[in-house]
């Protein structure tokens, strides 16, 4: 799962460098590795910096994720010499498809359908930023051109109050990959006055029996401290930590 997906979302272009794939044009950039590049010492850096030198050339944010795992061990010592600065960690779990999706019922006054359309991406992402209070503006554009671009390659659920097109309360997207065993769980974001209710449990079970339909056997999903505690009881299992370097150029 760590891998580039096998074709760029809309708007993205890979480029090879090494043992990596950079993949910009997106609503930031990002590094894909393999868990161990090879390199040591000078020659990693001079990779790392390569990676860097390019995200100023584009101005772009740039994203390196490390696992707990990976080789060599000073490589997040590296990148925060090359100016990358590490963001939260995560734990990275992993579950049955068909265990996750049964016997979960959907909760009362809720509604839990399959979205394609801009309007509903847009509210998800305004509900998004409200809970967050960040701004998410990317967002909307980023599910609804992945929605239209590769149809079997991502779901996007929606949690509404009282009867489709209600108020936003939840929402959860899946990605597929062709040829990989697993499916990544993203969002999930429930209201703070919806919480409590089983939207979240609902939302993942959802998901799990659309994998579980299309045979594929796991699902694997990045967790935030809050996250946590909630998969874990649902059944996933941790099997690493995920810690994000960021780049950030410098705005004149």
């Amino acid at each position: 799962m760590r891998g580039a997906p096998a074709q760029p979302a809309p708007g993205v272009t890979y480029e090879q460098d090494g043992p990596l794939v950079r993949a910009v044009g997106g609503f930031r950039a990002f590094v894909f590795g393999p868990r161990d590049t090879g390199l040591r010492g000078a020659a990693l850096d001079r990779l790392i910096a390569r990676q860097r030198d390019r995200f100023a050339a584009r101005e772009e944010t740039a994203e390196w994720r490390v696992h707990a795992h990976d080789q060599p061990p000073d490589l997040s010592e590296r990148l925060r010499a090359a100016g990358f600065v590490a963001g939260d960690s995560k734990t990275v779990l992993v579950g049955a498809s068909a265990e996750l999706a049964a016997g979960v019922p959907e909760p009362d006054g809720v509604v839990i359908r399959r979205v394609t359309e801009a309007g509903d991406m847009r509210r998800i992402a305004a509900m998004e930023a409200a809970v967050w209070d960040m701004d998410l503006s990317w967002l909307a554009r980023f599910l609804t051109e992945r929605a239209a671009a590769a149809p079997d390659g991502a779901v996007v659920l929606v949690a509404e109050a009282g009867r489709a097109g209600g108020q936003v309360v939840s929402a959860g997207w899946m990605i597929f990959q062709a040829g990989r065993g697993f499916a990544g769980l993203r969002g999930g974001t429930t209201l703070p006055e919806w919480r409590g209710r089983g939207l979240y449990r609902a939302l993942v079970a959802e998901r799990a029996r659309l994998a579980a339909a299309r045979r594929v056997p796991h699902l694997q999903v990045d967790a935030s401290d809050d996250s946590l505690p909630i998969l874990r009881r649902l059944g996933f299992r941790a099997v690493t930590t995920m810690t994000p370097y960021v780049w950030t150029p410098a705005r004149s």
